[in-house]
């Protein structure tokens, strides 16, 4: 990726990253004790904690802190309105100092994607709403917010179908002014039908996606997510990896749906 001439960089290391720095070294050690922390948590959470040996030594993931949002302009290519970003295959965060929401939401959403990633490879049939709702999930002070937003959906009846969430590549979505159609089915087992606009259908994926990853920790805990996931990576379908994973609770995608309906309405 980068990202500025090596010669200008500091270092600061811990035991899975290293923090490149040109100044401020207090918020640099500040962003290196938060990694590590985060680096726990995120792994128990999503139940990787035995797997959590990567990271170490040459494999340690970069952090780069540029001092000023021009310069990570500058440097990275992002478009003006970005605070940070991730490359997942080189293993590199990079952001800016004192960059809004970097501490608190950035970096545990983008070092969620990077162990999700290190675990789950690229060559499986993973979701995109699965990768996604990982990473919202490891933002841990926003879940209070996710499980209301995601109550207003089920009680409004505007929840998109998971078969839809499936086919749909989210990144493809541009025009925030097209309506796109899709059909659904109310609490009550009634059908009907979706009209949302671009940037609707957007905010209703992701917060779709965060809630489903939620619900299946929560419910049957993080070892057997950690097994679903694995079992993507394998190879499996999402059907078959739901199976094996949790074969007394949920045999195929359709009942993955309704047990996640049935958790939103006990919220």
């Amino acid at each position: 990726m980068p990202v500025a001439i090596a010669q200008e960089w500091q270092e600061l290391k811990s035991e899975h990253f290293i923090v490149y720095l040109t100044q401020d070294k207090n918020f640099a050690q500040d962003v290196l004790d938060k990694s590590e922390v985060y680096y726990q948590r995120i792994a128990a959470d999503l139940g990787y904690a035995r797997y959590s040996n990567f990271w170490t030594w040459d494999n340690r993931v970069k952090i780069y802190i540029h001092p000023d949002h021009a310069s990570f302009i500058k440097a990275t290519g992002q478009p003006q309105w970005s605070q940070g970003m991730a490359d997942y295959r080189s293993k590199q965060i990079v952001s800016f100092v004192w960059s809004k929401g970097f501490l608190e939401s950035l970096l545990p959403h983008e070092m969620a994607h990077l162990i999700f990633r290190d675990f789950v490879g690229f060559k499986g049939e993973v979701p995109i709403w699965l990768d996604e709702g990982v990473a919202q999930w490891a933002e841990a002070p926003k879940r209070g917010y996710i499980k209301a937003m995601s109550r207003q959906l089920y009680e409004r009846d505007t929840i998109i179908p998971l078969s839809d969430m499936i086919k749909l590549d989210i990144r493809k979505i541009t025009d925030k002014d097209r309506i796109y159609i899709h059909s659904t089915r109310t609490k009550d087992g009634q059908g009907g039908i979706l009209f949302l606009g671009g940037e609707d259908l957007i905010n209703v994926y992701y917060l779709q996606a965060v809630s489903l990853v939620g619900f299946l920790i929560e419910s049957y805990g993080a070892l057997s997510f950690a097994d679903f996931c694995r079992q993507l990576r394998d190879g499996r379908t999402l059907g078959d990896a739901l199976r094996i994973a949790y074969p007394m609770h949920i045999t195929s995608v359709e009942e993955l749906e309704t047990k996640w309906r049935e958790y939103l309405g006990k919220q």
